[in-house]
C-alpha cells in the first residue's frame, strides 16, 4: 500500500506562520498609527482650545479699556462745570507691537476720577507663559505651563483718527496743530502662537482684533 501524506509539512507550516506574523504585524503598525493621530488630533484640540481661550481674554479686557463711570463729564454742557478729561485713556503700546500690553479702566463704585491700584491691568509673555495684570504688581499666569508653552504673545495697536471740524462754531487757524478736535477710533491685532508640552511638533497660532469701545477726543475748536 502506497505511502500517503496527511496534515501539513514542516515547510508549510513555517510559511503559514511568517503569513500570519505578517498580517498582525501590519494589523499593529495600523492600529499603532491611528493611536498617534488620534493622540496628535487630541494634542492640537486643547492646544487650540487653551490659546483661544486665552485670546478672549485678552480681547475681553482689551474692549473694556478706558471705561469711564463718569463720561458724562467729558462732554462740555452749557452751564454745567468744567469738562474733564478721561482718566482712564493711557493704553501701551501706543503704535508699535510688543509683547505686552497695559491699559487701565474704572472699577470705583463712586467715581473719583483717578487711576487706582486696583484698576490696572494688563498681559506680558514670560518664559513661555502669558500673564495677567490684575491691580498693581498683582501678576498671575493666564496660561498653563504643564500643558502648553506660548511661543509669540504679540499685540499690534492701531489708530484711525476721525476729524470733528464739523462740530466746531470756528473754523481753526491756519496751520493750527490741535485743531480740529479729532476722534481717536484704537484697535489692537492680538496673536498668540503656542506648543503641546508633551509634543513639540504640535504648533498652533490664535489671531483676533478687537476695537475699544471707549474713543479718545485730542484737539480742541478755536476759542
Amino acid at each position: 500500500m502506497p505511502w500517503r501524506q496527511r496534515g501539513l509539512s514542516i515547510v508549510e507550516l513555517l510559511v503559514g506562520l511568517a503569513l500570519g506574523l505578517f498580517i498582525v504585524a501590519a494589523g499593529l503598525a495600523l492600529l499603532a498609527s491611528n493611536l498617534r493621530e488620534h493622540r496628535a488630533l487630541l494634542l492640537e484640540n486643547r492646544l487650540m482650545q487653551d490659546l483661544r481661550t486665552a485670546a478672549d481674554v485678552v480681547l475681553r479686557d482689551l474692549r473694556r479699556a478706558g471705561y469711564w463711570s463718569d463720561a458724562g463729564s467729558g462732554v462740555w454742557r452749557s452751564g454745567a462745570g468744567a469738562v474733564l478729561a478721561n482718566p482712564y485713556t493711557t493704553v501701551s503700546p501706543v503704535t508699535a507691537a510688543a509683547n505686552a500690553v497695559h491699559f487701565h479702566y474704572s472699577r470705583d463704585a463712586v467715581e473719583n476720577h483717578s487711576v487706582d491700584a486696583r484698576e490696572q491691568f494688563g498681559f506680558r509673555l514670560r518664559d513661555g507663559v502669558i500673564q495677567m495684570l490684575l491691580g498693581e504688581g498683582n501678576w498671575q499666569a493666564l496660561t498653563d505651563a504643564g500643558t502648553l508653552v506660548v511661543t509669540e504673545f504679540r499685540v499690534t495697536p492701531m489708530v484711525q483718527e476721525v476729524a470733528l471740524e464739523g462740530f466746531c462754531a470756528k473754523p481753526c487757524a491756519s496751520g493750527a496743530l490741535a485743531c480740529p478736535p479729532r476722534q481717536q477710533v484704537r484697535s489692537f491685532a492680538v496673536v498668540v502662537s503656542g506648543r503641546a508640552v508633551s509634543d513639540a511638533t504640535v504648533v498652533r497660532t490664535v489671531q483676533g482684533n478687537v476695537r475699544m469701545r471707549n474713543d479718545v477726543i485730542v484737539g480742541a475748536c478755536p476759542v
